[in-house]
């Protein structure tokens, strides 16, 4: 304000004449006007503008003296005003030039572009009065609105435009390489490849723009074939070209042919920016290199928010959530401050170690920086309801204004995994009144929550739904958990109805499939099953060795158990866990062979559990050995003193030999401990008018 009063003394100038300002007759009147204006005092503040007020005030100068018609200061008022982001402003000022040239134009339209307002740019160079100006080819003109077109995904727009600029003159390749991506973006790869076949001189952008469309579309080799014909015209790639071929080797899970281009990049010298890091940290993550991920990471010697962020997300996406907890709260990383992907995948690390104390001070952070949108939202009710903390989880969902359908499924997962079964079917109930499409998650969801408690006529209603709104055939997982459900609700015959009817099957529709033929007891049906999962080139998991393993004990096939347990060993690689070990000590004690399975105890590393305990004890009493579960069960007891599960066990096993005195001493031991035995409890299905009524309890001990 100081600046302005100082400079109004100068404003004597107005009272000059006008004819002591005219020029030669024989000077252009456009220079004249520029310079009349230039000279000026007061449009020369608009120079020292630091801020829209400033500017405000100089613009309010300008229509005082008389100054503010004149198209030279009008087009200068519309970049000022563009350029502290107030573009209705300058919009508003645009519109009250009678006459704007080209320029004028051209400024107005670069300050849309420059704030991201694509659809105010088709509509702008739409006006009748700039199509007026473009008598002949303009470069920056056309491939701004081309641009905003690719953006829009708008093909009608980006037709009309292309006719324009046939229209108006041959475009250069500039140009054309903007028709490429446009069309490319709009989903019309062939249209876009005619372009690029007609362009003669192609440049790297031109190259890059080909490229990235192919792998936008999905059409990942044409992209990579197309690289080699840049290359065989001696045309080098950059790092955006690079970025998006490692994202199509990403795509195609081709480890070996990324891991090349990675080569090529330090071969070619190639500075690492940060959409190159982040394609390369995404290869090696998602192709299950969680270790060239890391080397390529710690490599850097700058390391900045986006290769930060990429790497959480490679650690918590791949299983290793404490390696990116760790380098969240890594000192040396202080300085940067995480954005709404960072905190997302450290809350999802948090869910997966159940690291309840550092979600709560994610969720803090996220408040204190403003990070409130969905997807951190989502992030949060799943970091809570993995840690057992529904009622927060619900407290977070209550706070969204707009639920769409992944916050819904958000929270019926939650409650689903929590044994929150009803209040789960409730909410599905629920997120239909309020018009929000179910979609296959939350399918997914409702299924298993319904195979949890053996809810077989809401899983019917359920699979009714999932035909008509056509989700059946779109996802192997809805398939899979209908599959699933009709498996532990024991009705084989829609079990194999639904396996036949599946087209695409994973490893757990295979999974489902073997342990429903196991839990009937037909073993020999269940490993004809597995050698078909070798058959589709599915390398099975432990899970699945878990369910054959779990098949043959059921059947008493302690043989194939024995070779199937060695495969997984020695075959496959995998460590086995403390179910197989349950499993193998259940072969054995149904065998009768129980100084085998005592001896197998011994010799595995880990401790026994109640699970793998139970099934010796089983075999025990089967086959009158007693002596030797009471053993087992002291040691343990030994070991856990404060766990009620191995005092039941000894109490069980005392009664089952009629050992009621020995029973009771045990059970009041326990009491005297502060140790409880949870009660179990039975529930049916009854009939009661309510579509989501609780199962009733039938019996309980």
């Amino acid at each position: 304000m100081k600046r302005v009063s100082v400079l109004h003394r100068h404003f004597q100038w107005r009272n000059l004449t006008v004819t002591a300002l005219q020029r030669p007759p024989e000077i252009d009147p456009t220079i004249a006007s520029i310079e009349f204006i230039s000279s000026n005092p007061c449009f020369s503040l608009l120079g020292i503008c630091e801020t829209v007020s400033s500017l405000r005030k100089v613009h309010a100068l300008l229509v005082l003296h008389g100054l503010s018609e004149d198209i030279f200061c009008e087009t200068k008022l519309v970049s000022l005003y563009g350029s502290f982001g107030h573009v209705e402003c300058a919009r508003s000022v645009f519109d009250r030039i009678p006459n704007p040239d080209l320029y004028s134009w051209k400024v107005m339209i670069r300050w849309y572009f420059l704030n991201d307002s694509y659809w105010e740019i088709v509509q702008f160079y739409n006006t009748t009065r700039l199509r007026k100006c473009l008598n002949e080819y303009d470069n920056v003109v056309f491939s701004i609105v081309l641009k905003a077109c690719s953006e829009l995904r708008e093909i009608d727009e980006g037709r009309k435009l292309h006719c324009q600029i046939v229209k108006v003159g041959s475009p250069d390749s500039f140009v054309l390489t903007g028709l490429v991506d446009m069309y490319a973006k709009c989903r019309e790869i062939e249209d876009s490849r005619h372009l690029f076949d007609e362009i003669h001189e192609r440049n790297v952008v031109c190259w890059t723009s080909m490229i990235v469309g192919y792998i936008q579309n999905d059409c990942l080799k044409e992209g990579l074939l197309l690289f080699n014909k840049m290359r065989e015209g001696l045309v080098e790639g950059n790092q955006y070209t690079l970025g998006s071929l490692v994202t199509a080797c990403t795509k195609l899970g081709a480890l070996h042919p990324g891991k090349w281009f990675h080569g090529y990049v330090i071969k070619s010298g190639f500075d690492l920016n940060s959409f190159l890091l982040t394609s390369l940290l995404d290869l090696y993550s998602k192709c299950g290199e969680i270790r060239d991920a890391s080397s390529v990471f710690y490599e850097l010697s700058t390391i900045d928010l986006v290769s930060w962020t990429a790497m959480i997300v490679g650690y918590a996406q791949r299983g290793h959530p404490e390696e990116a907890l760790k380098l969240f709260t890594d000192k040396r990383r202080k300085f940067l401050l995480p954005n709404t992907i960072t905190t997302s995948s450290v809350l999802s690390a948090c869910a997966q170690t159940g690291y309840l104390t550092m979600g709560r001070s994610v969720h803090g952070l996220g408040i204190k920086l403003g990070l409130k949108n969905a997807t951190f939202e989502n992030a949060l009710i799943d970091m809570y309801a993995k840690c057992h903390m529904i009622g927060d989880a619900w407290c977070v969902f209550e706070t969204i204004f707009d639920k769409d359908a992944i916050a819904w499924n958000s929270i019926i997962s939650g409650y689903s995994q929590n044994g929150y079964t009803y209040e789960a079917l409730e909410l599905f109930h629920r997120m239909r009144l309020e018009s929000v499409s179910p979609d296959a998650v939350t399918l997914v969801s409702v299924l298993s929550a319904c195979a949890s408690v053996g809810g077989y006529r809401a899983g019917i209603s359920f699979h009714g739904y999932c035909m008509k709104a056509g989700l059946l055939s779109g996802s192997v997982y809805v398939g899979t958990a209908l599959l699933n459900f009709y498996a532990k609700c024991g009705d084989a015959e829609c079990v194999q109805l639904m396996f036949d009817e599946m087209g695409e099957k994973n490893s757990i529709t295979w999974r489902a499939m073997i342990g429903c033929y196991g839990i009937q007891g037909d073993c020999s049906r269940s490993l004809e099953l597995f050698g078909n999962t070798l058959k589709e080139k599915l390398e099975p998991n432990e899970v699945i060795f878990t369910t054959i393993l779990s098949a043959c004990s059921h059947s008493g096939m302690l043989g194939e158990g024995s070779r199937y347990f060695n495969t997984m060993c020695k075959v496959y690689n995998i460590v086995p866990s403390m179910k197989h070990y349950a499993c193998m000590v259940d072969l054995l004690a149904r065998a009768g062979r129980l100084e085998e399975a005592l001896d197998f105890i011994e010799k595995i590393p880990i401790q026994p559990d109640v699970s793998l305990l139970g099934a010796f004890l089983h075999g025990c009493r089967l086959h009158l050995r007693l002596d030797l579960g009471e053993v087992v069960v002291r040691r343990m007891l030994e070991l856990h003193p404060d766990k009620a599960c191995y005092y039941v066990l000894m109490s069980y096993l005392y009664a089952s030999e009629g050992r009621w005195g020995d029973a009771n001493q045990v059970m009041e031991l326990m009491k005297q401990r502060g140790l409880a035995k949870l009660p179990g409890w039975s529930q049916v299905e009854m009939e009661t008018g309510d579509d989501f009524s609780p199962l009733v309890v039938a019996s309980h001990s």
